[in-house]
């Protein structure tokens, strides 16, 4: 392979050696090996790449060579041979057409080896390998064949089907397929007969792969039957010439009637397949065959034939198919049959096959042609029968599920035969049509009030009907299935709250009520019925939750207590005089209501399962279990009473086992906590007998014993009786396939990689012997959908295994719990029981109990690993329990039953995990010897399988001394040549490196060595080894495994992938190879292991040919190989979506939305795609848009639907006869036309522009929203997404129009986002014009189909907020201007003042429900006006008109949400929202998350209003309609609503509110409910209830809380409300504990933890320094409402506070100087009181706080950086600020001043950074002093020096000046200047002669301090010169002679440039371009 990568001329010239050489590698000549799998798959591709790159003259050499080796009848070699024909065939393949002379001798070849060596030993994998060179050559040669040959093949090829090798009939099946294609060697109908029929016989043998071959086969030549082809004239001419008469008609005959015909019409072609399916001696594997071929011939002839043919194929499979009598003879044939078609229905053809313009055609055409046709009401009609009923019913039921949303003519087809169908006599066909008006409620919720209403008017009829001697026989089974249609009903309201009225409950339940009440007053048929009515109805409205059945419970368990009494002794005693009618009502009455006591515990557990409650049902489910225990044989004369029937034609044995169910599973839901110990140990016992003891068996005793002496018991799976002995249904076999919600791709590895379809029906040939169905159990009608998991169809198993089942699950959870002791003694019994001597008798039951134990023991073992609970460990771990467990658990490992060994394995090793390690190692003792003495395949498969699980269960830390052991034991079986022993070996030793992880490290080397070794082998080949093996490995596939150990191998390397060479490249060719074999399933995993590669050496991959190899793959007809690549490709856009771009570009993305626009069931598709557009939407939105666009810019099928009604209800026969309509022939679901977009589809398109926009707007790149702002910088406006904005408009317009809810809902968030994300773009061709005024037209269409009549509420309360965010973004600010949108706006405001129900736009008859959640929905969007009016003065205009309702209805919702949050009854009489007290709890619970989103918004509100002192608020807080004149300043009562807006607020701000993440919603809540405190607080709202005790304690507890535990962003809110509280006027008092002083305290400590020495409160420096100003200035507000008495004191405590701050060193971030103006404030002093001691206090407390700061800045003397200059700054600043503003009343101490003075001076000297500071200090000083201060006067005095110094200092630098030297300098300057003027005329003089020399200093040309310095310096002479001319020229005079001359140069200068006239415009111009 590394030599056909060379330049093609070194290949040319030594091709023919390469040729030779590769030629002695496949005939294994010295040194090379023989030729293996892998090695012969490398020649193969070597002799392809040679001649696709070299020379292909030698091909006809080669291919010569080969057939030499490979028909040499005298080599034995047979790997060299079959090698010889694998290269062969792959020559041919590719270069066959240039080989056309050698087919001939190729067919001989491969037909003679094919055979002559079917005889030979070991010979399966040459004669595949010859049949597979046939067929390769027949693709590229099939036309050199002679006729003759062809024939002689073709009767070879079908003598083949019945070889005995399963994988020759798998190549034979290909070689035909072959034939087929390309020799059209199956034409006729004979050879059509034929093949079907030698391929329906191969399939009773058949395997997996194998009946998936021939199905393939089959399903060709049936399909091809479809195509039409001339006409074969089979009459024989006897006259070689003819008349040219003769020649004239007879072409016109054939021009007129040979036109081309089907050889076989569709229905034909499928009663070919029905005949065998429904012939009487076909054996389930066969009819299995036929149904994957149904599979295969629809896939092949594809989904428009399907669609085409829909109502033919549904009536094959209804009419010739379910109702043959055939598939009618039992139960279990008729569910076997159903699940069969419903497989191909319902998993295959619906689900994939249907667009959905096909599923709305489906169901169409169900209902009219089956649906409506019952009852049969016209003469000669027949209505279908229930067999009929029930597929259709589940199929239209998976319909509607899956198409979601129902258009008009859906509906009116189905919504009145489907409630007719309630009334059927049978009861599949009830519950059938039950669950399936459940499905078109919840896809249609609309629909739902009426259909309610209508089915509960039914009932109510019928229960009326009860008595009255005209009743109708079929009354009973009438109110039954009306009952049934109520109870799914009630289960979609839960989903659907919306849309119903919940008072209908009430009346339900008290209907029930009333039936039990009566039904003692009636017969025992009267009375059974109508107690199943009454259970039935309770047990569905248990489902509407706890909020309804809280208020009824007591009711209820009085219900359940009467119907479950204690027994008596009658009920045990023999011969009780009871008929078997009065046992059957008996057991009857007790199940019904059990069935009402589990749903009640499924849907209100744990909320209403309180310790009383559970103590009461444990009491009454101990009775009922008492009185079934006590049912038995014995309580009757005979065994044929037990069997009689009661009048609903149920057995008394039926009866008990349905009863006993229910108990088990009421005690499993239940728990067992208030269980007493002998209870639990008497349900074990009752468990344990029921599924493990001879006695359980229901079945006939003495018929098991003759079958079993007779040796003609067939195995338990095998036994199609529905009972199957009494085994189990659950699947308990693998932990995985328990998990229902697992993925397709993850379930599609758990079946091998296989099609889910094709997993789907091969499950039917290994299926236990029980099929359920949703009839089974009718409470599965009352699930809701979280509990049903959004299943088609539920599968309870019938009653007689479903109590098996649930015995097994309460044993599982109850042993667990049970003493050591108690545990011993149930575990000893149990295995007594299966090995009980009784059990020999019957085998099958015997089969079934071990299956059954080791279930239960299994189950109770995941259990108890499970557990955290010790004594469970303890119990399972001890000696005693694990030794009987142990030996009976070895027997499970070595049977021959796959499913006792997989169950026994992973027992074993939970066991292990539980058990010490002296248990561990006897285990793997044991195993040990086993494998080396047993030779059983199936007993060293299962140790295999336990060696795996033990280590897998214990963990690599307490398992690592057993690894090595573990590791060769398993290394050794996968060299067993036996396909079950190495594959589950193999299997098994995935799992341990997977667990092992990093431990395995060491084994990694010898790991890969065995991988090439077991590659190389025959044995482990899918047709290698012999025919007993070969037929086997076809299940077992061994590559698969392989490909799964290199994964797991991958895994432990890890990282070190990249530095170990050798191991990257075998494990890098390994991949390689698998990835390159043809079967799927090793593709698959093949492409997983590369997935596991990218993560860790992605430089190793090829991404490029990655991408293409999942690009081929995404078309592929196979569903896990599309799976793969589409994870794959998720992968890489994760890592880097921009490199698929490149490689794949917009073309990829359109594949991915065509894949999930033709099966949106494929997942993992919208996963790709989004990430794809989170990475790199940014960079090109446009483009993004675009491919959206193209989906929107399609109908959806239910448009269509709608649309088409529309049209055909105004259709005129003109209009006909201009075929406006849809054409009459025209197929109902074509796809032709239009092009079509699935609703989801659109759905995912719109949500990628809202997550398109929504990553524009947050990614800050202004250009996308701003087209001026982009032309500035040269961008290209196209690929913006403003540019888009038309656009986006138009699709959601589009989109609000659609029919579909959810696509409407998603328009109006596209909506919302354009207006919000849009407001403020600029037009781009008017200024001052914003872009969106010219799209309010659009807009507004969009927004007004939501007020259409078909509108929902949630679409409503989307368009109301969609009205408000347009009025206040601010794009149009003019009342007047806005038009209709405003409009709607106010009109759904005017509906919410009135009570009742709402009627918005053209909506009405909306639920109680619906109408309270809009009413919240209009108030919350006026809420975000008035909360936006401050910013937008406009709003307020818009606001004015409504001010007086919006008040109070905002009051009254707050009040009703506080009411709900209390758990109240809601009687106010003012509700805003007029909840009916009849339905409170459950309207509580659905209305709960619309107040609770909304509530905060409606308090921002309420609180910007109370801010602007609106007088309408505070009339509603009053409870008055109008505000009555002006507000009270004062009150001493609050107003009527203050508590419940306190408690709101309260409640916000709790503990558990606002301690979320810092960003998140709940910290928003806080702050906004702060800032609605700090009005309420004041008076005129709290009047003085703050000040009560227990009232002020909770407040003031909770702002302590909230200042110990809060970030400065809310902290900064509480200071206003503390202020606002202080400042209020209804604090008189001040004692220590005084509100003052407590608002003192809280603002002294957030002050003192916002200093960042306190790591109390976290957040950035800017909220800490906004914190701090804040905190100061409420400080000393608070501080104000002191009075003077206190005034020094707290402003000691404000200093030393601020002292605090100044001393801190801990953050570098300068948090003091800005709150220097606080400072300023708190030292301000007032002359009020003028007392001598409140001015020494205050003098005492500056000359502390100078002293302070002094000191300050002396610690930081010597020190340098940040923290240091910062800290000398701001005190320096404080010294200042103190000293300019002290009263002169204030004295100051000499040194202190003095001090200071240094300090500066100092600082000014240092000519370091902090001289800037000083320097603005001194000129601060300078200036304060011309006041006449004579504190002031003396600092100027001492600073002069030091200014002067600087000046010089500076000046004479030699070096390029600083930035803060110059400002420093300039500062100084100014501040001379300035001392100059305040000198005194007679002192001028003496000032200039030092101020003279200091700015000549500046006027030096050599002087560094620039022309600006020198400017100012020129300026300031200037002053002085003007000012005081005398002193100046005197001064002037004393100068030095050179100091004078550069003075009077400088201003000559100066004066002349002054003079001279400034330059005209142009000359700057000109001096421009100069540079």
């Amino acid at each position: 392979m590394h030599r056909c990568n060379s330049t093609q001329d070194v290949l040319k010239s030594s091709q023919s050696q390469l040729e030779a050489t590769l030629l002695k590698a496949i005939t294994s000549v010295a040194p090379f090996p023989p030729p293996g799998r892998p090695i012969r798959n490398l020649v193969a591709r070597c002799y392809i790449s040679l001649f696709t790159r070299g020379e292909t003259k030698s091909v006809f050499d080669v291919i010569q060579a080969l057939l030499k080796v490979a028909g040499d009848p005298k080599s034995t070699d047979k790997d060299a041979k079959a090698a010889s024909f694998y290269c062969l065939g792959e020559i041919m393949e590719g270069f066959g057409s240039q080989a056309l002379s050698f087919m001939g001798e190729i067919v001989n070849c491969s037909i003679k080896v094919f055979r002559t060596t079917s005889n030979v030993r070991r010979s399966v994998l040459l004669r595949c390998q010859a049949l597979s060179a046939l067929r390769k050559s027949l693709q590229t040669g099939a036309r050199a064949i002679q006729d003759y040959a062809a024939r002689d093949m073709f009767k070879h090829m079908k003598n083949g089907l019945s070889d005995k090798a399963l994988p020759i009939q798998r190549a034979v099946a290909d070689v035909l397929l072959a034939m087929h294609v390309h020799l059209e060697a199956i034409r006729s109908l004979p050879d059509v007969e034929a093949i079907l029929a030698l391929c329906v016989k191969a399939l009773d043998s058949a395997d997996h792969p194998t009946r998936h071959t021939l199905s393939v086969l089959v399903g060709n030549v049936l399909a091809s039957t479809q195509t039409p082809r001339a006409p074969i004239d089979t009459s024989k001419k006897t006259k070689k010439t003819a008349t040219e008469e003769d020649d004239t008609a007879g072409s016109i005959a054939t021009a007129a009637g040979d036109a081309p015909v089907t050889l076989l019409t569709p229905a034909e072609m499928l009663n070919h397949l029905a005949a065998p399916f429904n012939r009487i001696n076909s054996s389930r594997q066969t009819r299995i065959g036929i149904i994957e071929i149904y599979s295969t011939l629809f896939t092949v002839l594809g989904s428009n034939f399907v669609e085409t043919n829909y109502s033919l194929i549904v009536r094959h499979f209804t009419s010739d198919i379910v109702s043959h009598t055939r598939n009618t003879t039992s139960r279990y044939e008729t569910l076997f049959v159903r699940k069969l078609v419903g497989t191909i229905l319902r998993d295959l053809i619906g689900a994939r096959m249907l667009s959905e313009q096909g599923q709305i055609a489906a169901i169409k055409e169900l209902a009219n042609s089956y649906l409506r046709k019952w009852p049969a009401l016209l003469p000669g009609s027949s209505a279908p029968s229930e067999f009929v009923l029930a597929v259709v019913l589940r199929e239209t039921s998976g319909l509607l599920q899956q198409l979601g949303s129902s258009p008009p003519p859906v509906q009116e087809s189905l919504s009145d035969p489907l409630v007719q169908l309630l009334s059927h006599s049978n009861h599949s066909t009830r519950i059938g049509a039950a669950w399936c008006l459940r499905h078109f409620c919840s896809s249609t919720p609309l629909r739902l009030p009426k259909a309610v209403l209508t089915v509960l008017e039914m009932l109510q009829n019928e229960i009326t009907a009860f008595s009255a001697p005209t009743a109708p026989s079929d009354i009973a089974s009438r109110a039954l299935g009306h009952t049934y249609g109520l109870a799914a009903l009630f289960s979609v309201f839960p989903e659907r709250p919306l849309y119903v009225a919940f008072d209908i409950s009430a009346k339900v339940l008290d209907t029930a009520i009333q039936l039990l009440k009566h039904a003692g007053e009636h017969d025992l048929s009267m009375a059974e019925i109508e107690v199943e009515i009454a259970w039935t109805s309770i047990a569905s409205l248990m489902t509407l939750g706890p909020n309804f059945v809280r208020t009824h419970l007591s009711q209820l368990l009085v219900l359940w207590r009467n119907a479950l009494p204690k027994p008596t002794s009658r009920d045990a005693t023999a011969g009780a005089g009871r008929s078997p009618t009065e046992w059957a009502f008996l057991l009857h009455v007790r199940q019904c209501a059990l069935g009402a006591v589990l749903s009640f515990l499924k849907h209100n557990s744990p909320t209403l399962i309180t310790l009383d409650v559970a103590r009461r049902l444990t009491t009454l489910l101990t009775n009922a279990l008492s009185f079934v225990n006590s049912f038995s044989t014995d309580t009757l004369e005979s065994q044929e009473e037990l069997a009689n029937t009661s009048v609903s034609g149920l057995s008394l044995l039926f009866r008990e086992a349905m009863l006993r169910r229910r108990v088990y599973q009421c005690f499993s839901s239940l728990g067992f906590s208030s269980l007493t110990e002998q209870m639990q140990s008497t349900l074990l016992q009752s468990v344990t007998t029921l599924f493990a003891s001879a006695d359980g068996y229901a079945g006939s005793f003495v018929q098991a014993s003759i079958a079993t002496s007779a040796g003609t018991v067939a195995s338990v799976w095998q036994s199609a009786d529905e009972y199957g002995y009494g085994v189990t249904s659950l699947d308990f076999a693998n932990s995985l396939s328990l998990d229902e919600r697992l993925s397709e791709e993850k379930r599609a590895r758990f079946s091998r990689n296989r099609d889910l379809v094709e997993v789907a029906i091969e499950e039917m040939v290994s299926d236990p012997p029980v099929i359920g169905s949703c009839e089974h159990d009718p409470l599965q009608l009352c699930q809701t959908a979280e509990h049903t998991s959004n299943q088609v169809w539920p599968e309870p198993p019938p009653a007689a295994t479903a109590v098996v089942d649930a015995a097994i699950e309460l044993f599982s959870v109850l042993l667990p719990a049970q003493e050591p002791g108690a545990a011993l003694k149930i575990i000893s019994q149990l295995v007594e029981m299966v090995r009980s001597p009784k059990l020999e008798r019957n085998s099958g039951r015997k089969s079934a109990v071990f299956i059954n134990a080791t279930a239960a023991l299994l189950l109770s073992l995941r259990v108890g690993t499970t557990s955290a609970s010790r004594q469970v460990r303890e119990s399972f771990g001890s000696p005693q329990i694990s030794a009987v467990l142990s030996d009976f658990l070895k027997d499970a490992i070595l049977d021959g039953d796959a499913t006792l060994r997989f169950a026994g394995s992973e027992a074993l090793g939970r066991l292990a995990s539980l058990a010490g390690t002296s248990f561990l190692t006897s285990q793997i003792k044991f195993l040990v010897d086993q494998v080396v003495n047993n030779r059983d395949p199936s007993g060293r498969a299962g140790c295999a399988l336990a060696f795996g699980a033990i280590y897998t269960q214990v963990g690599g830390l307490a398992a690592g001394p057993l690894l090595k052991t573990t590791v060769n034991v398993l290394m050794s079986l996968g060299n067993d040549p036996h396909p079950v022993v190495h594959f589950w070996a193999l299997n098994a030793l995935a799992q341990v490196i997977n667990a092992a992880s990093l431990s395995y490290s060491p084994f990694i080397s010898s790991t890969m060595v065995m991988l090439f070794k077991l590659y190389m082998l025959d044995t482990h080949e899918p047709e290698g080894g012999s025919i007993s093996n070969s037929n086997l490995r076809g299940d077992l596939p061994v590559y698969q495994v392989l490909c799964q150990i290199i994964d797991a191998v991958i895994g432990v390397l890890g990282p070190e992938l990249q530095d170990s060479t050798r191991t990257r490249t075998l494990v890098l060719d390994l991949v390689q190879q698998f990835a390159h074999e043809t079967d799927e399933g090793i593709c698959v995993e093949a492409i997983k292991c590369i997935q596991h590669i990218l993560i860790f050496g992605g430089d190793f991959v090829d991404i490029p040919d990655l991408v293409r190899l999942c690009r081929t793959h995404l078309y592929s007809p196979r569903r896990p190989l599309k799976m793969a690549s589409i994870n794959a490709l998720y992968q890489l856009v994760q890592r880097d979506a921009f490199a698929v771009s490149k490689l794949g570009g917009d073309t990829l993305v359109q594949e991915l939305f065509g894949m999930l626009d033709n099966d949106p069931g494929i997942e993992g598709v919208r996963n790709v795609i989004s990430n794809w557009l989170q990475q790199t939407a940014i960079h090109n939105p446009s483009a993004w848009i675009d491919l959206c666009q193209v989906i929107m810019s399609r109908a959806t099928a239910t448009q269509q639907a709608v649309d088409t009604a529309a049209k055909a209800a105004i259709q005129d026969d003109e209009a006909e006869s201009l075929n406006f309509g849809a054409s009459s022939d025209q197929p109902a679901g074509s796809r032709g036309g239009h092009l079509t977009s699935r609703w989801r589809t659109q759905l995912f398109a719109l949500q990628c522009l809202h997550s398109i926009c929504t990553i524009v707007a947050t990614s800050g790149r202004r250009e996308h929203l701003d087209i001026p702002f982009a032309k500035q910088q040269k961008l290209q406006t196209s690929t913006l997404l403003v540019s888009r904005v038309p656009d986006l408009i138009r699709m959601a317009f589009t989109a609000s129009a659609a029919y579909v809810t959810e696509i409407r809902l998603q328009g109006l968030i596209l909506l919302q986002d354009i207006i919000q994300i849009f407001a403020q773009s600029p037009d781009p061709d008017y200024d001052d014009i914003l872009l969106l005024e010219q799209h309010q037209a659009p807009i507004t269409a969009a927004l007004t189909p939501a007020f259409s009549a078909d509108s929902t509420p949630e679409i409503l309360a989307s368009a109301v907020e969609a009205c408000a965010i347009f009025v206040g973004c601010g794009v149009v600010k003019d009342v007047g201007r806005m038009g209709r949108i405003l409009k709607l706006l106010t009109t759904a405001l005017e509906q919410s003042k009135e009570t009742g129900t709402l009627t918005i736009g053209e909506v009405g008859d909306l639920s109680p429900n619906a109408s309270v959640m809009l009413r919240v929905s209009i108030l919350t969007a006026w809420a975000e006006l008035e909360a936006a009016s401050p910013m937008h003065a406009y709003l307020k205009a818009v606001l004015r008109p409504h001010r007086p309702a919006l008040a109070s209805l905002w009051i009254a919702t707050l009040r009703d949400y506080a009411s709900i949050r209390a758990d109240s009854e809601l009687t106010q009489e003012n509700s805003s929202t007029s909840v009916d007290v009849a339905y409170a709890g459950l309207g509580r619970e659905v209305l709960l998350p619309y107040y609770s989103s909304s509530w905060i918004k409606i308090l921002k509100a309420i609180a910007t209003a109370m801010d602007q002192n609106d007088t309408h608020i505070l009339a509603a807080m009053d409870g008055t309609e109008t505000a009555n004149g002006a507000a009270p300043t004062a009150r001493d009562e609050p107003t009527s609503h203050f508590f419940v807006l306190f408690g709101l607020i309260y409640e916000a701000l709790g503990p558990t509110a606002s301690n979320a993440s810092p960003a998140g919603p709940n910290r928003q809540n806080a702050i906004t409910a702060l800032e609605a405190l700090k009005s309420l607080v004041a008076s005129k709202y709290s009047g003085k209830a703050l000040l009560e005790p227990t009232v002020f304690d909770e407040f003031c507890a909770l702002c302590y809380r909230l200042a110990m535990t809060e970030p400065p962003s809310v902290l900064l809110h509480l200071i206003p409300v503390l202020s606002a509280f202080a400042t209020s006027g209804s604090v008189t008092t001040l004692p220590p504990q005084s509100p003052l002083t407590h608002c003192l305290r809280v603002c002294a400590y957030i002050l003192r933890h916002a200093i960042p020495s306190s790591l109390a409160v976290g957040g950035s420096s800017e909220e800490r320094t906004l914190l701090l100003r804040a905190g100061f200035d409420g400080f000393f507000v608070i501080g104000q409402s002191f009075g003077v008495s206190f005034r020094e004191e707290i402003r000691a405590i404000a200093i030393s506070l601020y002292t605090e701050l100044l001393k801190d060193e801990h953050s570098e971030a300068d948090l003091a100087g800005p709150t220097l103006p606080a400072l300023k404030t708190i030292l301000t002093y007032s002359d009020a009181d003028p007392k001598a001691a409140s001015i020494a206090k205050y003098t005492k407390l500056v000359h502390g706080f100078l002293s302070a700061c002094l000191l300050h800045i002396d610690e930081m003397r010597g020190r340098q950086g940040p923290v240091a200059t910062t800290k000398i700054k701001n005190n320096m600043l404080a010294t200042v600020l103190v000293l300019t503003v002290l009263p002169t009343s204030v004295k100051l101490g000499r040194a202190v001043v003095d001090h200071c003075c240094y300090l500066i001076s100092h600082e000014l000297t240092e000519l370091a950074e902090v001289s800037l500071t000083a320097a603005h200090c001194a000129k601060t000083l300078v200036l304060a002093a011309l006041s006449g201060n004579p504190t002031l006067e003396h600092c100027v005095g001492q600073l002069l020096p030091g200014m002067i110094t600087y000046v010089s200092s500076v000046a004479g630098e030699s070096d390029k000046l600083p930035e803060y030297h110059i400002h420093g300098l300039e500062e100084i300057l100014k501040a001379l200047s300035t001392f100059f003027t305040s000198v005194a005329e007679l002192h001028r003089a003496r000032v200039l002669s030092i101020l003279l020399p200091l700015n000549i200093l500046l006027l030096d040309s050599d002087s560094k301090a620039g022309k600006g310095m020198q400017a100012l310096a020129v300026s300031n002479l200037l002053q002085f010169a003007n000012s005081a001319p005398a002193a100046f020229k005197e001064a002037t005079s004393k100068l030095d002679q050179n100091l004078r001359s550069t003075l009077e140069a400088s201003l000559r200068q100066a004066l002349s440039s002054t003079a001279t006239t400034p330059q005209p415009a142009a000359k700057p111009q000109i001096s421009l371009r100069t540079f």
